[in-house]
């Protein structure tokens, strides 16, 4: 669902249609989405539009730069000490 609405905003009948989930399931996840703060939800009329909100994702954005900087970091003296014992091997 959030995938979905990453391309734009879109009606609670599009989103759940791929799901093949009732839609009050549908609703619920939504509205666990909602009060996660991960997206919004208007209602015009008989529809209700879901949109996605970008900025609730920048501490998730930022952890996970700081984990792959981590995770570069460790790989790299991996390889390091592989190359090492490698060249020990050989003589």
């Amino acid at each position: 669902m959030l995938t979905k609405l990453a391309e734009g905003p879109v009606s609670v009948t599009d989103l759940a249609e791929p799901t093949r989930l009732q839609l009050p399931t549908v609703m619920r996840h939504l509205s666990v989405l909602e009060e996660a703060g991960l997206i919004t939800t208007a209602k015009d009329g008989r529809v209700r539009t879901c949109a996605i909100v970008p900025e609730a994702f920048d501490p998730t954005r930022t952890w996970l730069k700081q984990q792959e900087a981590l995770w570069d970091a460790r790989l790299e003296g991996l390889d390091s000490f592989v190359m090492k014992t490698m060249k020990g091997c050989e003589k």
